[in-house]
C-alpha cells in the first residue's frame, strides 16, 4: 500500500467540471481582476466572518502587503515566531524591516510569555503564526499590542477556518494573510493568497498595493506591486470553497483518530495539548517523536509519505545570519526541528490507509494492537 502526502490527483479527479468553468472564463476574456476574483473575495470574507477580503498573488504577498499598508519598513522591527515557514520572515525582510524571533510553545505557536521581553522602541508590529492550523493565543497577543501601541498582522496561511471560542483567525488583527497554495485546505492551481481585514481603509490601500498603485486605468495613486489574484485561480477557488468545511471536518476527524491511537505511547510520542476552545484545522498533522529520523526512514520504506516541517529553524538559516542569532537561542524551536514529523492527514485518506499508518507507527515503537 502507498499512502501519498499529496492528494491533488484525487481532489481534481472530476477535471471536466473545472475545465467547464475555465472555458466560460476564456470566452469572457475577464482575465485580470475579473468578476470571479470579486466573487471569491466576497465568499471568502463570509467564510471567515470578516467584512473585507482582498485577493493577491501569493500567501507571501498576503503578509507583505499589509505590512506595507501599515507603513512598516526600514528601521522597524516586527516580532514573529522562530519556528515558522520562511514566508513569514521573508515578508518582513522584503519590507525592509527587521525580523525579531520568539520561541514557540508546545502548540507550535509563538510563546506569548516571551514576546514582551523583545519589544523595543523600534518594534512596530507582531506577526503571530497559526502554524499547522493551530491558532496562536490572539487574545493575549492583542493585549500586548494594545499595551505597547503595536500593529498585528496574523499569518493565517495554514489556518482557514481555525478559531478560538468560535472567532475566526484573522478577526483580531489589523489584517491577516491566507495562502491558497495547492496543498492548503482551500487551494488553487498555483500560487495565490487572500487578505482579510475589518478596515475599509486597509482594504482600499491593499487594492492599490496589489495593482501597481493604480486608482484607475490612467491614474497612479501610489507606487505598488503586481500582485493580483488571477481570475483563473479565483474560478478554481470558487468551486473548492463550497467544500472547505467538509475538507476541514475530515482533517479534524483523522487527526483525532491519530491522537486516540497514539495516546498510550507517551514514552515515544508527544501529542500537543489541544485546547477545547480552539478549532485546530490541521493543515499538517505534526507530532514530536522519539528517534524521528529512524521513524521517518521506516515509514518511507513502507510507502507512507511522511515529511519533516521544518528541519532547520529559521534563525539558524544562512539568510538569517545578519540578525545575529546563534544555536541555543530558541531551544523549543531547535528541539522541534529535531523531533517533529508530519503524517498525511488529507481529506482523501481511506480508513484502510489510516489504519496502515497507525499500525506502522505503533510497530516501530514495539507496541501492537
Amino acid at each position: 500500500m502507498k499512502v501519498p502526502y499529496s492528494y491533488l490527483d484525487k481532489q481534481f479527479a472530476q477535471l471536466d467540471e473545472y475545465l467547464d468553468d475555465i472555458r466560460k472564463l476564456v470566452r469572457s476574456g475577464d482575465f485580470t481582476l475579473g468578476k470571479p476574483v470579486t466573487e471569491f473575495e466576497e465568499q471568502f470574507a463570509r467564510l471567515t466572518g470578516l467584512p473585507f477580503a482582498v485577493g493577491v498573488g501569493s500567501g507571501t504577498d498576503a503578509l507583505m502587503l499589509p505590512l506595507k499598508a501599515l507603513g512598516i519598513g526600514q528601521g522597524d522591527e516586527v516580532i514573529t515566531a522562530a519556528n515558522t515557514f520562511v514566508a513569514s520572515v521573508g515578508a518582513i525582510a522584503m519590507c525592509g524591516a527587521t525580523p525579531v524571533f520568539v520561541d514557540n510553545n508546545k502548540q507550535y505557536t509563538i510563546d506569548v510569555d516571551q514576546i514582551e521581553k523583545v519589544i523595543t522602541p523600534k518594534t512596530k508590529a507582531i506577526m503571530p503564526v497559526h502554524l499547522s492550523g493551530c491558532p496562536a493565543d490572539m487574545p493575549a497577543i492583542m493585549k500586548l499590542a494594545e499595551k505597547y501601541g503595536l500593529k498585528v498582522i496574523e499569518d493565517a496561511a495554514q489556518a482557514i477556518l481555525a478559531s478560538i471560542d468560535g472567532q475566526h483567525v484573522g478577526s483580531w488583527a489589523d489584517a491577516a494573510g491566507f495562502s491558497l497554495h495547492p496543498l492548503k485546505n482551500l487551494n488553487v492551481w498555483g500560487d495565490g493568497g487572500i487578505i482579510v481585514t475589518r478596515s475599509e481603509e486597509m482594504r482600499d490601500k491593499l487594492r492599490l498595493l496589489r495593482n501597481h498603485g493604480m486608482k484607475n486605468r490612467d491614474e497612479i495613486e501610489i507606487f505598488g506591486h503586481n500582485s493580483r489574484l488571477d481570475s483563473l485561480h479565483a474560478v478554481i477557488g470558487l468551486r473548492l470553497i463550497k467544500d472547505v468545511r467538509w475538507i476541514t471536518e475530515k482533517r479534524i476527524e483523522f487527526a483525532k483518530q491519530f491522537d486516540e491511537a497514539f495516546k498510550d505511547l507517551k514514552e515515544f510520542i508527544d501529542i500537543p495539548h489541544r485546547p477545547q476552545n480552539y478549532n485546530w484545522v490541521y493543515h499538517t498533522y505534526v507530532l514530536r517523536v522519539e528517534d524521528r529520523d529512524g521513524l521517518l526512514e521506516y515509514l518511507l520504506s513502507k510507502n507512507i509519505e511522511a515529511k519533516i516541517h521544518y528541519p532547520i529553524p529559521l534563525h539558524l538559516q544562512n539568510a538569517s545570519r545578519y540578525l545575529g542569532y546563534k544555536k541555543g537561542d530558541f531551544p523549543m524551536a531547535e528541539r522541534d526541528a529535531q523531533t517533529m514529523i508530519t503524517l498525511p492527514v488529507h481529506q482523501h485518506l481511506t480508513q484502510e490507509e489510516m489504519e496502515y499508518m497507525i499500525g506502522h507507527v505503533r510497530h516501530y515503537y514495539g507496541v501492537f494492537h
